[in-house]
């Protein structure tokens, strides 16, 4: 490195340098005696603005810039999982250790252990190789079988790779001549943050993401390699979804962004997924989830930094062939950042003070999310399923963020203060909420029960019935109601506190596998069936809403676990024997 400029001036977390002719937009530079990491964001002639990552109180005009001539990139190879990382992927529990309980100025860790040694199996003996070309594995953890793959712009003849054995990870394993040029790879990879890994072909994402979350995965499904989005105002229960879904989700790999939120969040996140077991694998969820905390007492504009580096270590266990979740709590901490680095460049404003590239900006984030078939051999897909929650001021869906994100995210599971307030989890308002996906994967569950698309669309035009019945309710009563629209109110409410409501704390409500969501689903519209008939015989409204059997059908969902569905679809028989005998008597 050579000193390539000076500071002229400071503005915040904003320098201007002079002496910059040569660098390059999204350079890596260090900034000051003390080398504060920092990006280029604008250069205008020999003048360069420069973004710190990190706190600049102290700097002075006078002192040196040096460049890298390198992009502000991520290291990739094994030992990311269990990892957690601030926004730029320094690792907080080395620097914990080296530093203290802050994070010193300046301070330099490797992010992937570099004194352990690896035990590496080599796979290719192929002459060429191509960018993706799997060279070897190693076993990163019990749950994550790391492929070791040729970078994405390497390709040439293989000359020689290691036999198997124990390799640090910046040994020599592999040797490429490409153009008489030898090229000497490692289990390492550096990748620019902001640049998408190339893949050969996206595919339709068909296949849905499992969350164990009734609400989502029955009504309002995301796929893998789908986006969504879950705003919603204070206190409505963003944060303890998002841990749900990172909890039990059926993908390989969870990446969770802790996006400009307080520390405590992401500080239960580590007491509980280390005594959490993973329902696939039955180990700590630790096992397959990489962490990027970069809370509210760090600097504002390492957020901005935090979901690019998520989304490219994303990208890269995505390569291997793995599904990946990616969760970003929250984007509007991030659009923050946008806005404060682009009023110290004193840009003009847009809507709410955001910069007027906010939407491009939000779309650049989410199109990095898709189903893929990997470069490389052998074949193999991956995805990258992206989910973020919005933190509208005031539950406020019409601000900037939020408008924004709905345009580029095809889920919406829009949170909802009154039903919060309600103790009502998860909060989710099957009114408001949508999914794009719901078409495309019902081929998918018509595997579990080739009825589930009727199932759905009975349930939610029930649902639906009952919201517009609501107003009439509250002024009239039930009472003035026909027999037909009052049995619409106790079906709902029989969904709503049997299927809807979920309790995250309980062990056996907590998880639902897909078979056992279906069965409730079934049970509950079976009841519906039976009780319409029973009408139609003239057994009175009343008497059926009397039934001792709707509050068994509520407990059901806490009755029963996972590995009993079939007893719970013997309730089928029972709520038929059960209006056989009534409409005899």
């Amino acid at each position: 490195m050579t000193v390539i400029g000076k500071i002229i001036w400071i503005n915040g977390p904003v320098v201007k340098a002079s002496g910059m002719a040569k660098s390059k937009m999204h350079e890596l530079v260090y900034v000051g005696v003390e080398e504060l990491i920092g990006e280029i964001i604008r250069i205008q002639g020999d003048m360069a603005y420069v973004q710190i990552y990190e706190d600049t109180s102290g700097l002075k005009p006078g002192e040196p810039v040096r460049g890298t001539g390198q992009p502000l990139s991520v290291t990739l190879g094994p030992g990311l999982i269990g990892s957690i990382f601030d926004g730029i992927q320094r690792p907080l529990n080395k620097i914990s250790l080296t530093a203290g309980a802050f994070i010193s100025r300046g301070v330099k860790v490797s992010p992937i252990p570099l004194d352990e040694k690896w035990h590496f199996i080599p796979e290719t003996r192929r002459d060429k190789v191509k960018p993706g070309d799997i060279l070897g594995y190693v076993k990163e953890n019990d749950v994550i079988l790391h492929k070791i793959m040729v970078p994405p712009n390497v390709s040439g003849k293989l000359i020689d790779i290691v036999d198997e054995g124990k390799y640090k990870a910046n040994e020599t394993i592999a040797i490429i001549e490409k153009n008489s040029l030898k090229i000497s790879l490692t289990m390492i990879q550096k990748w620019p943050v902001r640049i998408p890994r190339p893949f050969k072909n996206k595919l339709s994402p068909r296949i849905p993401l499992i969350t164990g979350t009734r609400v989502i995965d029955t009504f309002f499904p995301v796929a893998k390699g789908g986006t969504a989005c879950i705003p919603g105002g204070f206190g409505t229960g963003k944060t303890v979804l998002l841990h749900q879904i990172s909890s039990w989700n059926n993908a390989k790999i969870v990446i969770y962004i802790g996006c400009g939120e307080r520390g405590n969040e992401m500080s239960e996140i580590l007491i509980r997924f280390p005594k959490i077991k993973d329902p696939y694998s039955g180990k700590s969820l630790m096992h397959r989830t990489i962490m990027i905390a970069n809370t509210s007492n760090m600097p504002v504009v390492a957020r901005e930094a935090s979901i690019y580096t998520g989304v490219t270590l994303g990208e890269y266990y995505r390569d291997m062939g793995y599904d990946v979740v990616i969760v970003a709590d929250s984007t509007s901490r991030w659009a923050e950042a946008l806005r404060e680095v682009s009023g110290r460049l004193e840009e003009m404003p847009a809507e709410e003070g955001y910069p007027s590239y906010l939407a491009s900006r939000i779309a650049e984030f989410y199109e990095r999310a898709g189903r893929v078939e990997c470069l490389g051999k052998p074949d193999r897909i991956g995805s990258v399923t992206i989910i973020g929650a919005v933190s509208p001021p005031g539950g406020d869906f019409t601000e900037p963020v939020t408008t924004h994100t709905l345009r580029y995210t095809k889920v919406l599971w829009a949170l909802d203060t009154s039903l919060a307030y309600a103790r009502h989890y998860p909060a989710i308002n099957w009114i408001t909420s949508y999914s794009a996906y719901t078409d495309i994967i019902g081929d998918w569950w018509s595997k579990i029960d080739k009825n589930w698309r009727q199932y759905r669309e009975n349930a939610m035009k029930i649902l639906q019935r009952e919201d517009e019945l609501r107003e009439i309710v509250k002024i009239l009563g039930p009472e003035i109601l026909p027999p037909e629209e009052r049995l619409i109110l106790i079906t709902a409410r029989i969904l709503r506190e049997g299927l809807l409501q979920q309790d995250a704390f309980s062990e056996v409500d907590s998880y639902n596998c897909k078979e056992k969501q279906v069965a409730l689903l079934r049970v509950m519209l079976r009841f519906h069936n039976e009780a319409e008939k029973a009408l139609k015989r003239n057994i009175s409204i009343e008497k059926i809403s009397s039934m001792k059997l709707i509050s068994e059908l509520i407990r059901l969902k806490e009755t029963y676990r996972n590995n009993q569905v079939k007893e719970i679809l013997k309730w089928e028989e029972k709520i038929k024997s059960f209006f056989e005998k009534i409409c005899e008597e």
